[in-house]
């Protein structure tokens, strides 16, 4: 007889208005129900406990005094879920849309073979581009991130190194033998930092194409930088700062090597070119951009910076 798993999804909030009831009934109208939605709260101030308690009852809703991002929120909610005994738990942003029968896809992969049943530690939505419809099947890092070969997406299971974080389905025991994620770096490369540490302790990571997330990252568009076409969403001067500074933490710090440095610079310099040939405000956010290195160089972390 299969397991029956205990599944509860994780979803970190900042002022969503009127995202927050399509994730909802997104989440609620899932194939496989989940066992328990958490929704994580990070200080909004638009209403989002009124309307919850009003309209959501059945939702667990854990408020947090103070915006902690989405590494302090994450972190958070991932460790009531596994305070509870929930064998796995399902993270998302507040902009994401599951697809109804994105779970039961995922928990099917588990009974693909015994061994994968055994390794796996994320299991993560194929996350599609809302406004390009582009799919991302995640990363491999070999010393950089490479992308995942044509023939390995055509698998039903996609074995990688790294996702994002929105639609990752996480075993508890990761959870309780890795770690949480790193609050103090409040976002941006929380999910990379977490997966690549994941992947060291031997745990597998993969993508399930079959089943299907609606994401949404802004307004982006695609642009060649360097050689490397890419997605381009215009950021705010203070995001630009743990950007870059979270970025080369992880890689100064724990893949230290000169191949993995090299890699970062040249990261760094696309980004950097990016914002002077596409975005506005360039000064300020290159301004960020060297403030956030030299913070990531010196192990400098914490919340710095927040939306004003």
């Amino acid at each position: 007889m299969e397991p029956h798993y205990s599944v509860a999804s994780v979803t970190v909030l900042r002022n969503p208005g009127a995202l927050l009831r399509r994730h909802l009934e997104a989440l609620l109208q899932q194939s496989r129900p989940l066992d328990e939605v958490i929704m994580v709260d990070n200080a909004s101030t638009d209403g989002t406990r009124e309307l919850l308690q009003r309209e959501y009852p059945q939702v667990t809703f854990l408020p947090l005094p103070e915006n902690t991002g989405v590494g302090g929120g994450f972190s958070a909610g991932l460790s009531d879920a596994v305070a509870k005994k929930h064998d796995w738990v399902w993270i998302f942003d507040q902009d994401s849309t599951p697809a109804t029968d994105a779970l039961e896809e995922l928990l099917a992969a588990l009974r693909l073979d015994n061994e994968f049943r055994r390794t796996a530690g994320v299991l993560a939505s194929l996350s599609v581009d809302s406004e390009t419809g582009i799919p991302s099947f995640g990363s491999l890092w070999k010393d950089r991130f490479v992308r995942v070969p044509s023939h390995s997406r055509l698998a039903s299971k996609c074995l990688v190194d790294s996702v994002i974080s929105s639609g990752s389905l996480v075993r508890r025991e990761v959870v309780e033998k890795v770690g949480l994620p790193r609050a103090d770096f409040f976002m941006d490369f929380v999910d990379h930092e977490y997966n690549l540490r994941i992947r060291r302790q031997g745990y597998t990571i993969a993508v399930i194409p079959r089943s299907v997330l609606h994401h949404t990252l802004g307004k982006p568009r695609l642009v060649k930088i360097l050689g490397s076409t890419r997605l381009w969403s215009q950021q705010p001067a203070w995001r630009h700062y743990y950007m870059s500074r979270n970025d080369t933490f992880t890689i100064w710090h724990e893949f230290s090597n000169l191949r993995a440095k090299c890699f970062l610079l040249v990261r760094l310099l696309r980004r950097a070119i990016g914002i002077l040939l596409l975005d506005s405000q360039k000064r300020a956010k290159l301004k960020m951009m060297w403030i956030g290195f030299w913070d990531g160089v010196r192990g400098r972390l914490g919340i710095r910076l927040t939306p004003s």
